[in-house]
């Protein structure tokens, strides 16, 4: 016998909301990739475009699904979420990392990682100079840098060596997709990398000013996390950064991440009801988010200096980081979207 979709839904709303997000993100993706081998140039600026921003409701969907948002039961949150892990080019690793890396950020209240990539750049001087000139031009070399790790995670971290035959055959298989578009249609495997740097560059735009605190590495450490549960602390240094308070559609862009303090504040609530939770929390006031024009400031003046070191004692927290971002007087963080699960 075969439920109604609305049965399987986690809630009845759920059916039209995440039912229209998943058929755009899908759709999206599969025209915007045939577009690419499209003669006309105006078709491919818009395939590259739809390519990449199908990628990034995937991408937000594989965040609803980490959180069990989208069915009633985990197994389909898990099967959706290993879908769009592979729409993402997040695959490498397993879907259940991603969740288990961003529940640790959850619930220790911290930047939870394996890697750092703060001493990796120390001892390879040579990459970080050539990493600051590419993001120089916007080109997001560190991102990269991160997802070619991933891609070879289980030969690089010890904790995931059982996952070795399951990457092999991930990058066996995106890899050989990869080279013979580049080798037969080497315009379309150019205009992929675009739609993908699209994804990589809203995904850090939004990441980047959502909290103040550093990494830490304690993705594997068995201690008692310092904040754990400690709910005020955690409201204080997260930041909301939408991309517009009067004109809500805007921010179903990106699955209305930018509410991002309300998501903090009750994990448990699907994105297309965040922005009214953060007017029943917080008002409508706009002090009490990052306008958008200083999102784009903090991103275009901090591109190469926010790559390292980022954080040091002079920094503003809490409600004096809130009031220097709203001014485009930080630097925000890098390389800390959730897709990357070490």
């Amino acid at each position: 016998m075969v439920m109604p979709m609305e049965k399987i839904f986690k809630h009845k709303d759920g059916f039209i909301y995440n039912g229209i997000a998943i058929i755009y993100s899908i759709s999206a993706y599969i025209i915007g990739f045939i577009g690419l081998f499209n003669v006309n140039i105006a078709i491919n600026i818009i395939s590259v475009l739809l390519l990449g921003h199908g990628m990034v409701i995937g991408a937000y969907l594989v965040h609803e699904c980490a959180h069990n948002l989208v069915f009633k039961k985990i197994r389909h949150n898990n099967f959706l979420g290993e879908i769009f892990s592979w729409v993402c080019g997040s695959s490498y690793g397993t879907y259940k990392d991603i969740q288990h890396k961003h529940f640790r950020h959850h619930v220790d209240v911290d930047d939870v990682v394996w890697f750092d990539y703060e001493d990796f750049f120390e001892n390879n001087p040579m990459l970080f100079k050539l990493t600051k000139f590419l993001e120089w031009f916007y080109i997001p070399a560190h991102e990269f840098i991160m997802h070619i790790l991933m891609m070879f995670g289980s030969f690089i971290i010890p904790e995931r060596k059982n996952q070795m035959p399951r990457n092999i055959m991930v990058i066996v298989t995106r890899f050989s997709i990869f080279m013979f578009l580049l080798f037969w249609f080497p315009r379309v495997a150019i205009l992929y990398t675009v739609s993908y740097v699209i994804l990589l560059t809203v995904l850090r735009f939004m990441d980047s000013i959502q909290h103040d605190y550093p990494y830490n590495l304690t993705l594997y450490s068995k201690e008692k996390p310092e904040r754990l549960g400690n709910f005020e602390w955690e409201q204080e240094h997260t930041y909301s950064n939408p991309h517009s308070l009067e004109i809500e559609p805007l921010n179903w862009l990106t699955l209305n991440f930018g509410f991002h303090n309300v998501h903090h504040h009750d994990m448990t609530v699907p994105w297309y009801r965040l922005p009214e939770m953060h007017r029943e929390l917080f008002g409508d006031s706009p002090e009490n988010v990052v306008p958008f024009s200083a999102q784009m400031k903090i991103f275009h003046r901090n591109r190469v200096s926010r790559i390292y070191g980022n954080h040091n004692d002079d920094s503003p927290e809490g409600r004096e980081f809130l009031v220097a971002a709203r001014k485009a007087e930080v630097s925000g963080g890098n390389a800390a979207s959730f897709l990357t699960s070490f």
